[in-house]
């Protein structure tokens, strides 16, 4: 290739990538803590390992985990129990990602926030936007397999506008009015229910290499995430946290075994870059090709 034709070829790439954080370091290190439910403790292990695949420093990871828990109840817990408060008040956090339940507003975003910012004015907090359980009905009669892997495209995108319009909408509300208290936007969301909703419509639609069934993501009628779904919202939080792309990383070892994992592994990675970088309150900021 030509110089000239090589340079604008590469100035085409560049305009492509996303932005690195202003608060991220230069190297990529980044200090994160996970504090929240069981729809997210998991990505405690795996971000590191998708650090390393990204030749990214494996900085440690606090965590702290409450099942089926609001943040307000992780605020709530002791001092002497409380390791996400403490770290906050080392100043040692960069990132602080958070699960709230269904129950909002929830007043521990809040609380977190301000505690994390009065110790380092640059912390992000990202909270996670969660599928809904049990598919958004009641806890009982407890959704079956079947009904799950039944659930037609036009069903999904029901339960997902009703997802937003219930639950989203008021977390969208809730984070805007403390970007506000706090005078500049330091909490953001992560957009997991979009990639889930997604990825179930692509396994309908038979477009999903290795997974035959919608039922395959979950463990049990409340939803807890086999690999593959982990795999999915960690590629989220791994793309708001470090402002970048995971198309390309490796395949993880959560799915190597499983049928077709290359294939997988690449959608997963293109359906969590696609929820972040096209919602507005994820924080990830794409040049415009």
């Amino acid at each position: 290739m030509k110089p000239t034709l090589l340079f604008v070829a590469l100035l085409g790439w560049f305009s492509l990538q996303p932005l690195p954080a202003a608060d991220t370091p230069a190297n990529g290190a980044v200090r994160v803590f996970v504090c929240g439910h069981s729809f997210h403790i998991f990505t405690a292990r795996i971000l590191p390992e998708l650090a390393q695949l990204a030749g990214l420093p494996a900085t440690p990871i606090g965590q702290q985990m409450l099942g089926g828990s609001r943040t307000l109840q992780h605020w709530n817990l002791p001092d002497e129990q409380n390791k996400a408060k403490a770290a906050l008040r080392a100043g040692s956090v960069d990132v602080l990602t958070l699960s709230p339940h269904m129950l909002l507003p929830d007043e521990g975003i809040d609380n977190f926030t301000k505690l994390g910012l009065e110790k380092n004015p640059r912390l992000r907090v990202l909270v996670q936007a969660s599928w809904p359980a049990n598919d958004g009905r009641p806890s009982s009669p407890p959704i079956t397999p079947d009904e799950r892997s039944q659930t037609s495209v036009a069903a999904l995108r029901d339960l997902r506008q009703r997802h937003h319009d219930q639950w989203l909408k008021n977390l969208e509300m809730q984070i805007r009015a403390l970007n506000r208290s706090v005078g500049h936007d330091a909490v953001f969301i992560v957009p997991v229910s979009d990639a889930v909703f997604a990825l179930r419509e692509r396994i309908v639609e038979g477009k999903a290499p290795g997974l035959k069934a919608q039922a395959e993501l979950f463990r049990d009628p409340l939803g807890h995430a086999t690999p593959p779904l982990a795999l999915l919202v960690t590629y989220c939080q791994f793309a708001a946290i470090y402002q970048r792309s995971p198309v390309g990383l490796p395949v993880h070892p959560s799915i190597k075994t499983l049928p077709q994992a290359a294939e997988l592994n690449a959608l997963l990675q293109q359906l969590a870059w696609e929820a972040v970088s096209k919602y507005p309150m994820s924080g990830v900021k794409s040049v415009k090709p």
